[in-house]
């Protein structure tokens, strides 16, 4: 498996009709962040970023990955 960043997939949809996401999975949630997936466990581990689970599925909130953006931004 590539450790590569890739960007999110995008859609041929009009801008004004793309759904904004509100949770994504880990391999999501580290290339918004430009993270590796153990750093985000760390993360996650400290209580800086909570996760939903939906069946085998881990969700992170995105709105979640914006708090600790803005902490970052302000500490």
């Amino acid at each position: 498996m590539s450790r590569e960043h890739r960007p999110l997939k995008d859609t041929d949809l009009p801008q004004q009709d793309r759904i904004e996401p509100i949770t994504v999975r880990i391999p999501d949630a580290c290339r918004m962040l430009g993270i590796r997936r153990s750093k985000l466990y760390e993360l996650i581990a400290e209580g800086e970023i909570r996760t939903l689970k939906l069946g085998s599925a881990t969700l992170v909130p995105v709105e979640g990955i914006r708090k600790l953006v803005a902490r970052l931004k302000e500490g």
